[in-house]
């Protein structure tokens, strides 16, 4: 990846071969959230979906955390809450990242916090440095999470772990988000980027529609019926068939 001074932007973003690489670069604020970066992230990402090039994208983050959440400074600050509602749905990021037809990396370091965490979850698999810690600290601030953590943290755990950290705020060390299956691999955190990047090139090899399908099998999958979830995955099974006989 290239490398530029940090603060140039809050995003950058860099492709090695057929693997995008979105790196969040706030690091003087421990990569906070601003509607900056919310802009520039919204743009990276549909750089990596309308590029046929990418087979899958890496999302980490630059200085000595992942990403903190949402920068408090900036909360109350839009005219007013129909303008701040229109601008996330006409910008959303996190739709945008969840419907990637590529499979999406995060590889994650030091604070993994609210919507740092939520990030995570929106990602398809996660590899975590030892030093990663994830939170919600957003009920102790007098709010809920807001960046899709209260759907994808039950899908993923279940409802009694998902409550629990919720509404306490309890820190997951790397170990402990491994062993609940939110992360997939822990490594030293000197051989983050390398690893996501090995594993995004691995994924490059499988044929794009492949991969597309198969994500689409799982993720549409779990708001199915197991009877609707079965025909889903029975035709895009025959899609992949079909392509193989063509």
């Amino acid at each position: 990846m290239r490398n530029r001074p940090p603060g140039t932007a809050p995003v950058l973003y860099d492709k090695q071969g057929p693997v995008g690489i979105i790196s969040l670069n706030r690091p003087e604020v421990l990569n906070a959230y601003n509607v900056a970066m919310r802009d520039a992230l919204f743009e990276a990402l549909q750089a990596v979906r309308d590029d046929p090039e990418v087979g899958a994208l890496v999302l980490r983050g630059n200085g000595p955390a992942f990403c903190t959440g949402g920068d408090i400074r900036e909360f109350g600050t839009a005219p007013s809450a129909v303008v701040a509602r229109d601008v996330r749905w006409r910008r959303d990021v996190w739709g945008v990242l969840r419907s990637l037809a590529q499979p999406a990396i995060a590889a994650v370091h030091g604070y993994v916090v609210g919507g740092g965490f939520e990030m995570a979850l929106l990602c398809d698999l996660c590899i975590a440095a030892e030093n990663a810690h994830f939170s919600y600290p957003e009920t102790g601030l007098g709010m809920i999470p807001g960046v899709a953590g209260t759907q994808t943290t039950p899908r993923l755990f279940g409802v009694g772990v998902a409550l629990h950290l919720i509404l306490t705020g309890r820190s997951l060390t790397a170990g402990e988000a491994e062993r609940l299956g939110l992360v997939t691999q822990v490594v030293a955190p000197a051989d983050l980027t390398a690893a996501a990047i090995d594993l995004a090139r691995r994924l490059c090899q499988l044929p794009h529609e492949l991969v597309a399908r198969a994500k689409r099998a799982v993720n549409q999958g779990l708001d199915m019926s197991l009877a609707e979830g079965l025909e889903l995955e029975n035709r895009l099974h025959h899609l992949s068939i079909d392509s193989l006989n063509h």
